[in-house]
């Protein structure tokens, strides 16, 4: 029987970081959903396509090969993890993953992917539209202040130049855009175990998770 995992939550609440520690623990398959939006985004800038040229991002999507290799996104046999949280892409991450296409073609390429596989994906929608049968669904939320403070410093570290007030700004935002767009909003799936990681650290929540799934694995 195929295993399942399913994590939800909204931007800097430390999903993937706890994705890949399940993971290695449960011997997954970690599949990024949040990186496969951000690598549209990517390719998108780097063509000058808008949001509002639907066919040229699905023509472009459709010519993508992703697949994950020691959870770093490889893109047609190129590793563009680096690229994919620059502060450019996430500023508009949420506009290309609100398109219906996109997350048509996208949603069919991570089922395909669970059904091959043993998976832990984390993102938006993973529990209410993704795995929406899976038996192991988290959802991790975290204060605006304290994702902000944890974004500043994985950039800080990188060498990356930025400011913790327009990162905040951009959370808030990015929360906003992400649970009232149209399509697949962020929600807490009914059936899906809320962890709030504000001050939590990051073997805390994995101990929660790995916890809950050790119990219903037996």
């Amino acid at each position: 029987m195929r295993i399942s995992v399913a994590i939800d939550g909204p931007a800097g609440a430390g999903k993937s970081t706890i994705a890949t520690l399940v993971a290695k623990k449960f011997d997954l398959m970690y599949i990024n959903t949040g990186a496969m939006y951000r690598t549209v985004a990517l390719k998108c800038k780097d063509n000058n396509i808008s949001i509002n040229e639907t066919n040229k991002i699905c023509t472009l999507i459709d010519n993508m090969e992703m697949k994950f290799e020691n959870d770093d996104l490889i893109l047609n046999g190129e590793n563009i993890q680096s690229k994919l949280t620059m502060p450019e892409i996430s500023a508009v991450v949420s506009s290309f993953a609100s398109i219906k296409e996109v997350r048509e073609r996208l949603v069919k390429l991570q089922r395909d992917m669970s059904n091959k596989f043993n998976v832990i994906m984390d993102g938006r929608d993973i529990g209410t539209v993704v795995l929406k049968d899976s038996k192991y669904k988290f959802f991790l939320t975290a204060t605006p202040e304290e994702r902000a403070d944890r974004r500043f410093k994985e950039l800080d570290e990188r060498g990356i130049d930025v400011n913790y007030d327009d990162i905040l700004k951009d959370i808030i935002r990015r929360d906003y855009e992400d649970s009232n767009r149209a399509i697949d909003p962020l929600r807490k799936a009914e059936d899906a175990i809320e962890i709030d990681t504000t001050g939590l650290n990051i073997q805390e929540v994995t101990d929660k998770i790995c916890s809950y799934i050790k119990k219903n694995l037996k």
